[in-house]
């Protein structure tokens, strides 16, 4: 079986990223669809990712109303870091935009700009932040118990 080469890599298969995950900066640089925030939460909550942070779990199984005290907590923070790490998402979505899908350096290799790193990044960011948010949502949703 041959393989074909990059440059004659068939045009869908680079408006998909290549097989590469919205995580990943060839994703931007093979020309990935950049995801939105409703997007973003749709991939959550397909693949049913709760996050990394330890500190809801801990939160959860606290007694009331410590419980629900620090899951507001833990949520309010989230919500400020999801905004910050989504105006950054925007902003650099907006540089990727002016930015050439395939550059070659000076010695004519092939290779991502800063600002595909930049946007895998902020993408994997913001999934932990709606993976986060959703975890605690339904946290907040069940009523814990009143005598531990």
């Amino acid at each position: 079986m041959t393989q074909t080469p990059h440059s004659e890599t068939p045009r869908t298969q680079s408006l998909s990223g290549g097989g590469y995950s919205p995580g990943h900066p060839w994703y931007y640089f093979l020309g990935g669809k950049v995801r939105g925030p409703k997007s973003i939460l749709e991939d959550v909550l397909a693949s049913g990712y709760q996050g990394y942070r330890t500190d809801i779990e801990d939160a959860c199984n606290l007694v009331e109303p410590k419980r629900s005290e620090q899951l507001r907590k833990i949520k309010a923070e989230l919500l400020g870091q999801y905004r910050a790490d989504l105006e950054r998402y925007r902003e650099v979505v907006w540089e990727l935009r002016k930015t050439p899908t395939h550059d070659r350096g000076p010695d004519g290799t092939v290779s991502s700009a800063p600002v595909h790193t930049s946007a895998g990044l902020k993408y994997c960011h913001l999934y932990n932040d709606l993976a986060h948010l959703i975890r605690i949502h339904d946290a907040l949703s069940v009523q814990g118990d009143l005598f531990g």
